[in-house]
This record gives structure tokens, C-alpha cells and sequence, in this order.
């Protein structure tokens, strides 16, 4: 699913979140929802990525959708993080120009970093 222009009315009965709820919370309304939104108010605040991965750990089987403030270069990394689509106002969608998000959905979606502890040596 590619980026596209936000709406509401066509996903009624999705589950809509911010980046700070609690994913263990939602747990046990997994079997139940098909969608679950993640709101993203600010397009530097990245807690809603690691709230999607957090959810797909959690065993999360459903569609995520990030919807907000992204720009066309975090397409690719909500992938990766386990969004399924990414949705924003027609507005910002525009600004940001077709062409833009298009190449933002063609890009290879990579696993997201993750930071290894090294065990410390044994002493």
C-alpha cells in the first residue's frame, strides 16, 4: 500500500492512537481489530515508529497505518518499522508533490537499525 491522502470515512471502525499508549494494553484486543491507527502530530516525533514495532512484536497481525505528519523520506522506514500505508491530508500530500511520495513508495524497504548491546568480557 503506498502513501495516499488521508480518509477518515472509508476506515470508521479503526482503533486510533497516539505514540505514547501502551501496546501491552491493547494486547488483548489484537484477535478484534483490523486497524489500528498511529497518529503522528509532528513530523520529528518518532515514537510512532517504535510503537509499531512494538506492536508487531507483540504479535500484532492486523494493518498499521501511520497518519499525519511524515514526510515522503520516512515512507520507507515506517515500511520497515511495520506500517502497512501511510496516510496524510491532501494538503500536505500535495506540497510534498506526487512524484515525491511515488518515489518514496518505489524505494527498498530495509529492517529498521537496532542498536546491539555487546556483552562486556568476560573478567
Amino acid at each position: 500500500h503506498g502513501p495516499r491522502a488521508d480518509d477518515d470515512a472509508r476506515d470508521a471502525g479503526a482503533l486510533r492512537i497516539g505514540p505514547d499508549a501502551d501496546p501491552a494494553a491493547l494486547a488483548a484486543q489484537f484477535d478484534t481489530l483490523g486497524l489500528i491507527v498511529i497518529a503522528f502530530e509532528k513530523y520529528a516525533d518518532g515514537r510512532g515508529f517504535s510503537l509499531a514495532q512494538r506492536l508487531r512484536g507483540l504479535g500484532f497481525a492486523g494493518r498499521l497505518r501511520a497518519q499525519g505528519w511524515l514526510l515522503p523520506d520516512q515512507y520507507a522506514y515506517a515500511r520497515a518499522c511495520g506500517f502497512d500505508d501511510v496516510a496524510v491530508d491532501a494538503d500536505h500530500f500535495a506540497r510534498h508533490g506526487a512524484q515525491a511520495w511515488a518515489a518514496a513508495a518505489a524505494a527498498p524497504v530495509a529492517p529498521p537499525f537496532r542498536s546491539r548491546r555487546r556483552a562486556a568480557p568476560a573478567a
